[in-house]
């Protein structure tokens, strides 16, 4: 059974500078984790480069050593301020958490159809002509996924099966994930005044 490893970065309910902190703490774990793709993210809906949550993919196990060091609230505080000018708090802090072992879930194959469609850009113009790009359908859920970013059809079909799975992992899982969302908030209340982890730098 395929197994990957995910680790979540997220600024909770916070303001505009904890969502930039999220970009940027991105960038500092990806130093420890080369390996590291992104698999989900919810972007801020004011400011480009701002994310509310980034959630990263990898197939190696992560050592129990960074786990230790990055599991928890991280601590970022700016030199510089683009977003409010002059604001007097400095202090910004996100949340590190990480799913170790998250298995993809199993499903019968006769319960995904495939369906190929050509691949096209801004526009409608062509990018291929032929049917390169594939769209994995289960049929049970309804849910379904569109892949083009290959120019092989077989390469499309293979990634459109791998994130139609996650994303029926993440339907399964929503009642786990809002358990874990409860405790992030028990833990964002009582974390704030001892990261884990401290960085500065503008934002």
């Amino acid at each position: 059974m395929r197994v990957k490893y995910y680790i979540q970065i997220t600024a909770g309910r916070g303001p505009v500078e904890c969502a930039r902190v999220v970009t940027l703490v991105s960038r500092e774990l990806l130093k420890v984790i080369p390996s590291l793709q992104l698999a989900d993210y919810e972007p801020h809906n004011m400011e480009y480069g701002c994310f509310m949550s980034m959630t990263f993919a990898t197939e190696e196990a992560v050592p129990h050593s960074i786990v230790e060091d990055w599991q928890g609230t991280i601590l970022w505080r700016s030199t510089k301020n683009p977003y409010r000018p002059g604001h007097k708090r400095s202090n910004w802090f996100v949340g590190v958490n990480f799913f170790d072992e998250v298995e993809l879930p199993q499903i019968d194959e006769v319960d995904i159809v495939y369906e190929t469609c050509r691949s096209s850009c801004k526009g409608g113009q062509n990018v291929n002509k032929v049917e390169t790009a594939v769209r994995a359908i289960h049929t049970p859920s309804g849910l379904s996924v569109k892949c083009s970013d290959e120019r092989s059809q077989s390469q499309n079909k293979k990634l459109a099966r791998e994130r139609l799975l996650l994303k029926l992992r993440q339907l399964n899982d929503r009642s786990i994930a809002e358990s874990h969302s409860r405790q992030w908030s028990n833990h964002d209340s009582l974390g704030r005044g001892n990261p884990v982890k401290k960085f500065s730098g503008a934002l």
